[in-house]
């Protein structure tokens, strides 16, 4: 996918009309190439419809763990970030497991929650990179990265 995307970027540089950054259209390159792959060897999961029972009723993680969205430098980052698995080999064992499970985890979720939830969690892009990427509003961007956090919590 990486040689993909730089290839895409070194043939579309001229179509690059500086509406967004750089890092933003790039972002939408790789989103396109990794749709078109996934369409293309039939592995894309439909954006389900969200049923009522599904949805979990509290934050997937504590609100008090991230920076408040009015912080000057960085809205909505860990305040401290989680602690690592440790070092001897039953908790390497049991980290791999939950990473497995957490893998997926990510990979049942419906295509829209997957990508704001890589993207935004995994990548560390911020929301307006991510609404700029996928073409959706921040509301938008935003429900769908909490229901996506809720449903790998529960799903762990």
């Amino acid at each position: 996918m990486v040689q993909g995307t730089w290839l895409g970027v070194i043939q579309g540089i001229w179509a690059f009309e500086r509406r967004s950054s750089l890092k933003t259209w790039i972002f939408r390159v790789l989103s396109n190439r990794a749709k078109t792959r996934a369409a293309r060897e039939g592995r894309t999961v439909p954006f389900a419809r969200v049923d009522a029972e599904a949805e979990v009723g509290e934050a997937a993680v504590a609100p008090r763990r991230f920076q408040p969205i009015d912080h000057p430098t960085e809205p909505g980052r860990w305040t401290h970030p989680p602690p690592t698995w440790g070092a001897s080999p039953e908790r390497w064992l049991l980290a791999q497991e939950a990473r497995q499970h957490l893998q997926s985890a990510i990979a049942a979720l419906p295509e829209h929650q997957r990508l704001v939830l890589i993207l935004r969690d995994v990548g560390g892009c911020s929301t307006e990179e991510v609404c700029n990427a996928l073409g959706f509003q921040k509301t938008t961007a935003r429900v769908l990265l909490h229901r996506a956090r809720a449903k790998v919590r529960a799903a762990l």
